[in-house]
C-alpha cells in the first residue's frame, strides 16, 4: 500500500471504525508530588521493558505507537521560551499544546493561524511558537514518510481572578473548538492536524515509534530539567488496525489496554446526549465541544473524549471513571448499599463502557488505574520506601531493590487505585468509593424515585387472547418463519427454556448473496471483542454481569438532581406480555406509554413501506415532544392489507431519527414483534 501522510479511509475489508488495540501500559509517580528527572527516567525505563507489548510492521523499526505523558517540567520551558523571545508567566498561568501539522509550510500556516485567532477570541494571550526538537534519523522508513511537523505552542492565562480549573476548561474548550473548526472548514493540511494536549498541568510526547525510540526522537526528555512527579507511558499493539501517530497513547487522560466491546452504542449514545447538555460551567459555549467522541479514532480515543468531557463538566476524576467502568454491583448482595445505590442512579444516567480494560487515568495532579469488572486485563503495583509508587500492565519493569519495596500489590476486577500528589498520599478503593458514594443521597434518589415494573400491578385482564392453529400459522408466514426455525430454534427453546445446541460453523449463503427471500436481521453480524477475550455469559457470570435496564426520559448528563432516577427498573431485556400491559398502563406523568404500530400498506409495496416509516419516526419524535417517556412500537395487527415493518429498520429508523431531531433523551423505547424469533435477532 502506497504511504499517505494520513491513515487510509474504508476499502477493502478495512474500516477505521474498528480501531481496538491491546497495549503495554504503565507509570510512576512519586506519592508526595516530588518532582525529579529520575521518574521521567523510570517511566522510560518502563517503556523499553514492556517494548514486547507493542508491535512492528514490516519495517522493524516503526512501531504502532508509543508515548510519554509528564506534568509541565516549568523551568524547562522558562529556559527554552527564552531563547524565542517568550516570556513564561507563573507555572499554572499558562498552558501547553502540542500540535501535529502538514509538512506543507503553507498548509501549517493556516492551521496555526486559526489556532492564534481562537485563542484570542477566547479571551487568553497567545504566547507563540516552539518547534519540538526530534530526530527521525532514529525512527523507521514508514513513521518518517508519515511524520507531521510537531510545535508547542503556549497560551497565557489572561485575569487574575479564575483559579486553574477554569483555566484548564478554558483551554479544553480552545483545543475542541480549533479542532472542529479546523475541520469543518477543511483548511488546507486538515487531514494531519491533530492536537495530542492543551493544559496548564500536562504535556504529551508520542507518535508512531518504538518504545525504546522515544528518547532518541525527543531530545527534550533527556534534559535533566525536564522534572516531574508523574509519568505514564504506553506502548501500542494495535492488533487489527493501522498504526498512526495521533492514535498513539497516551491520550489527555488515560492509556488504555483492551478493548471496549461496546464502543459503537457508547458513540451513538454520546452522540445523541448532545441536544439535551447545558451546563453552568461551560455556558453558552457548550456547542464548542461537539462532537462530544470523535467518530474515527480508536475505541481508547473515544474513552478518553468521554472520560474528559465528564471531568471539564465538573465530575470528580474518580466518580466519572466509575461512571464509566462500574464494579459489578447488581449481583453484589454484599455491597454496600450506599455504594450500590451511586451505582443504580449513575446507571440510569450513563451505560458502562463495557470490554476487557485496564486503563490508567490522570489528571496532571491525580492519576489511578482501575479494572474492568470481570478482571479481563493485568494490572500490577509495586510501593517503594522512598515514596514511588510504580504501575504497570506486568511484573518486572523496574529493576527495584527487595528491600526498597514496602508492599506489592494486584489490581482486582473493578477497584481502583488512586495516588493523590496534591495529599501527598495514596487513596484505597474503600474510601474513593464512599467518598464518592456520599457526594449527594443517592441511596434516597434511587428509592424515591425509580419505578420496578415487577412492582407495578397488573392489568384487570389480558388484552390478547391466544391464537388458533390457522391464525398462528398464516403470522408465522407473514414474519417470515421457516420449518427448519420452528423445528431446530423454537421446539428447544418451548420444550426445555434453553437455546438450541448447534454447531458453530454456518455453511448457509451470505444474506446478500442468497437468492432467497431473507430476514433483515440476517444482512448484519455482531460486533464483538477480536482479540484474546472469552464469551461472557449474563447468566452463568451472573456476579459480575447484569440483564437489568432501566428506561425512560434522560437526564443532563452534568447534572446531578433526583429526576435522574426517575426512570423504570427492568430486570430483563426480554418482557412478557403481562410486564408490557404493566408499562402501557403504566400511571406516571413523567414516563407516560405511547402504542406506535410498525405496519405498512402492503398493496403500495415498497412506496406504503417508506411512506409508513417516515409516518413513524414523526409520530414519534411527536410523542416526544408531547412528554410520553417510553414509546413501544408494535407490530400487531398484521392482516391481508397490512404488512410489518421489519421490526429492526423500525427500531433503528425510529432511534436514528430521535437522535437528529434532538429528541432522543426523551423516552426509550420498547418493541413489540411477533418477528424476532431467535436471540440473534434479540
Amino acid at each position: 500500500m502506497q504511504h499517505n501522510s494520513v491513515r487510509p479511509g474504508a476499502q477493502g475489508l478495512y474500516d477505521p471504525q474498528f480501531e481496538h488495540d491491546s497495549c503495554g501500559v504503565g507509570f510512576v509517580v512519586d506519592i508526595k508530588g516530588k518532582k525529579s528527572h529520575e521518574i521521567v527516567e523510570q517511566a522510560l525505563q518502563i517503556l523499553v521493558n514492556l517494548s514486547h507489548r507493542g508491535a512492528c510492521g514490516c519495517d522493524p523499526e516503526t512501531g504502532d505507537g508509543a508515548g510519554i505523558l509528564l506534568q509541565i517540567p516549568h523551568e524547562f520551558f522558562v529556559r527554552e521560551c527564552a531563547h524565542l523571545g517568550i516570556e513564561l508567566p507563573p507555572p499554572g498561568q499558562y498552558g501547553v499544546g502540542v500540535a501535529f501539522f502538514s509538512p506543507n509550510p503553507g498548509h501549517r500556516e493556516a492551521c496555526q493561524r486559526r489556532i492564534e485567532q481562537i485563542v484570542a477570541e477566547e479571551g487568553q494571550v497567545f504566547l507563540g511558537w516552539r518547534d519540538v526538537p526530534v530526530q527521525p534519523q532514529y525512527i523507521g522508513e514508514v513513521a518518517r514518510s508519515v511524520m507531521p511537523i510537531i510545535r508547542q505552542f503556549f497560551i497565557k492565562k489572561r485575569g487574575i481572578y479564575a483559579g486553574q480549573d477554569v483555566f484548564e476548561r478554558k483551554l479544553y474548550v480552545i483545543r475542541k473548538w480549533a479542532n472542529r473548526r479546523i475541520k469543518d472548514e477543511k483548511l488546507p493540511g486538515y487531514e494531519m492536524f491533530y492536537m495530542p494536549s492543551v493544559s496548564s498541568r500536562t504535556v504529551i510526547y508520542k507518535g508512531m515509534l518504538m518504545a525504546k525510540q522515544i528518547p532518541l526522537f525527543y531530545p527534550d526528555l533527556n534534559d535533566p530539567s525536564v522534572v516531574s512527579a508523574i509519568a505514564l507511558v504506553h506502548s501500542r499493539f494495535s492488533t487489527n488496525t493501522f498504526p498512526s501517530w495521533e492514535l498513539a497513547h497516551p491520550y489527555r487522560m488515560i492509556a488504555h489496554n483492551g478493548e471496549i466491546n461496546t464502543l459503537r452504542g457508547n458513540r451513538n449514545w454520546m452522540r445523541a446526549r448532545q441536544a439535551t447538555l447545558t451546563s453552568a460551567l461551560f455556558g453558552d459555549e457548550i456547542y464548542k465541544l461537539f462532537p462530544l467522541v470523535t467518530e474515527t479514532g480508536s475505541d481508547s480515543a473515544t474513552f478518553d473524549n468521554a472520560l474528559e468531557f465528564l471531568v471539564m463538566g465538573g465530575r470528580p476524576l474518580p466518580q466519572a471513571v466509575m461512571m464509566m467502568i462500574p464494579e459489578a454491583w447488581a449481583g453484589n448482595p454484599f455491597m454496600d448499599p450506599d455504594k450500590r445505590a451511586f451505582y443504580e442512579y449513575h446507571a440510569c444516567l450513563m451505560e458502562p463502557w463495557d470490554g476487557p480494560a485496564a486503563i490508567a487515568f490522570t489528571d496532571g495532579v491525580r492519576i489511578g488505574a482501575v479494572l474492568d469488572r470481570n478482571g479481563l486485563r493485568p494490572g500490577r503495583y509495586w510501593v517503594t520506601a522512598d515514596d514511588r509508587l510504580i504501575f504497570a500492565s506486568e511484573t518486572g519493569v523496574l529493576d527495584i531493590p527487595v528491600e526498597n519495596i514496602v508492599y506489592k500489590g494486584k489490581m482486582q476486577p473493578g477497584r481502583m487505585l488512586l495516588v493523590d500528589t496534591e495529599q501527598g498520599r495514596i487513596v484505597d478503593d474503600e474510601e474513593i468509593k464512599r467518598t464518592m458514594a456520599t457526594r449527594h443521597p443517592y441511596r434516597e434518589w434511587v428509592e424515591k424515585n425509580i419505578v420496578d415494573l415487577e412492582m407495578l400491578a397488573s392489568p384487570p385482564q389480558p388484552r390478547f387472547e391466544a391464537l388458533d392453529e390457522h391464525d398462528l400459522l398464516k403470522l408465522q408466514q407473514a414474519f417470515g418463519y421457516t420449518l427448519e426455525d420452528l423445528r431446530m430454534l423454537m421446539a428447544p427453546m418451548a420444550a426445555q427454556g434453553e437455546e438450541a445446541v448447534g454447531s458453530m460453523g454456518n455453511d448457509t449463503p451470505l444474506a446478500v448473496l442468497s437468492n432467497r427471500p431473507q430476514l433483515l436481521y440476517n444482512y448484519f453480524k455482531q460486533l464483538f471483542a477480536q482479540v484474546t477475550n472469552p464469551p461472557i455469559d449474563s447468566i452463568r457470570e451472573e456476579m459480575v454481569m447484569s440483564t437489568i435496564n432501566y428506561i425512560g426520559k434522560w437526564g443532563n448528563i452534568l447534572d446531578e438532581v433526583p429526576q435522574h432516577a426517575r426512570m423504570v427498573r427492568i430486570y430483563h431485556p426480554l418482557i412478557t406480555n403481562e410486564q408490557l400491559e404493566k408499562l402501557r398502563n403504566l400511571d406516571d406523568e413523567y414516563n407516560r406509554a405511547i402504542t406506535l404500530p410498525m405496519l405498512f400498506d402492503a398493496r403500495r409495496g415498497e412506496a406504503g413501506l417508506e411512506a409508513a416509516l417516515d409516518e413513524l419516526c414523526e409520530r414519534a419524535a411527536e410523542a416526544c415532544r408531547q412528554g410520553y417517556g417510553i414509546i413501544i412500537l408494535s407490530d400487531r395487527g398484521v392482516d391481508e392489507d397490512h404488512a410489518p415493518i421489519p421490526a429492526l429498520l423500525a427500531t433503528a429508523g425510529v432511534h436514528h431519527h430521535l437522535i437528529r431531531e434532538g429528541l432522543r433523551g426523551c423516552a426509550g423505547i420498547v418493541v413489540e414483534t411477533g418477528e424476532a424469533l431467535s436471540l440473534i435477532h434479540i
